[in-house]
């Protein structure tokens, strides 16, 4: 894979902290800025929705940028972003700068997705999706984690601060690593605006964006409240909520990384296996919860399966947007962070019911029945191949 992939997983690290890191900031921040723990979840659903609404339009706007300039400027303000909600002591400017991170963040992952894709031959989206996306899950093995040690230690403003410092090296990375014309060749050749758009109209698009909006709200409706399943449920101290952090995130990265390699060729082998057993895994961990070492253990499992899933749907929208070169990152992004913003949402909504800290998982459970329902009577659409002209 070449080297300016690397780098770019780089920014997409110092991003993913900041996407991930409110798992284990949620109670401290309600607390802070006297807010229930349901509401000061809907920052997540706020990051979520400004990387649905902010991938296609910035994807749209920056499509004729530099693509270096384009990541630099979105890095930046993403770092000034988390430099207001570190100071901040309202709970809507707090929502606010999450909103602007997130549209700066849909910014870089658009047009990074779409700069990934093009550094390495058609045949390869998927191995190098795994390779940008393994900045997200090295985020939530280390980055998410010590995140949520450090706010722990020192509170939660503390974790914004350091996410806005990370940001430095990553702008570092991308203005002295990728090549200053990185994608921008060939625009004589490139479809109109009009017509990339028009892809989504495509039913074979539409199929895999569904699928995968339904797979991240899935994991995010769990993982944005598994703070109060690790202190309450489970009833161990509140530096246990790092280390199921740390389970998840390993199990995300070995999920995208055994995906990465299956995705291009056979991505109905991971649905087909993935997605049952995480329909299983969910109920068992909501069963499990008051057991500490079923707990961690099946943290760990579901992590790997939920980002298995979610890596190869992202990667089938690539292939299916092969029509769209510039916008095709932004579908794939605003289609996985429309799972995120409706799963806390969703789960949130449970909080107060007869499963109290456990609704989410039974959420959880709930929307990967779904997507699996959605998916079976289609399932050759994520082969990639003719059999399902239907869905031309």
């Amino acid at each position: 894979m070449p080297l300016p992939l690397y780098l770019l997983a780089v920014a997409v690290f110092a991003m993913g902290t900041s996407e991930f890191m409110l798992a284990g900031l949620v109670p401290d921040i309600a607390s802070d800025l006297d807010v229930s723990v349901g509401t000061a979840g809907t920052l997540t659903s706020a990051f979520a929705a400004g990387m649905i609404v902010g991938a296609p339009l910035v994807a749209a706007l920056a499509r004729d940028w530099p693509v270096r300039g384009s990541l630099l400027a979105f890095v930046a303000t993403f770092a000034a972003a988390h430099a207001v909600g570190a100071v901040t002591t309202s709970f809507p400017v707090l929502f606010a700068s999450r909103v602007v991170a997130a549209l700066a963040n849909a910014g870089f992952l658009a047009v990074a997705l779409t700069a990934a894709a093009a550094l390495v031959p058609p045949d390869r989206k998927g191995r190098a999706l795994a390779v940008l996306l393994s900045g997200t899950t090295v985020a939530t093995v280390a980055g998410v984690p010590a995140g949520a040690a450090l706010g722990a230690l020192s509170g939660w403003r503390a974790t914004f601060w350091a996410v806005a410092v990370l940001c430095l090296p990553a702008a570092l990375g991308v203005v002295r690593g990728l090549p200053a014309r990185l994608a921008d060749a060939d625009t004589a050749g490139r479809p109109a605006l009009r017509a990339e758009l028009a892809q989504l109209k495509r039913p074979r698009l539409a199929l895999v964006m569904l699928l995968g909006a339904l797979v991240n709200a899935a994991t995010f409706a769990s993982f944005t409240f598994l703070a109060p399943v690790v202190t309450d449920t489970a009833g161990l101290d509140d530096l246990w909520i790092p280390a199921a952090l740390v389970l998840f995130g390993a199990g995300s990265f070995l999920g995208v990384t055994l995906a990465g390699r299956l995705s291009d060729r056979r991505p109905h082998l991971v649905v087909a296996v993935g997605g049952p057993s995480a329909l299983i895994g969910w109920p068992a961990l909501a069963l499990l919860a008051d057991r500490p070492p079923a707990l961690l253990a099946l943290v760990f499992v579901l992590g790997a399966l939920s980002f298995a899933l979610g890596g190869t749907l992202i990667t089938r929208v690539l292939y299916e947007a092969a029509g769209a070169p510039t916008m095709a990152g932004s579908y794939a992004t605003a289609a996985l962070n429309a799972g995120a913003a409706v799963g806390p949402l969703a789960a949130g909504a449970t909080l107060g019911g007869p499963a109290g800290e456990l609704g989410p998982l039974w959420t959880s459970a709930f929307l990967v029945l779904v997507t699996l329902l959605v998916a079976y009577p289609l399932r050759a659409a994520l082969t990639g191949g003719r059999a399902d002209e239907a869905l031309r």
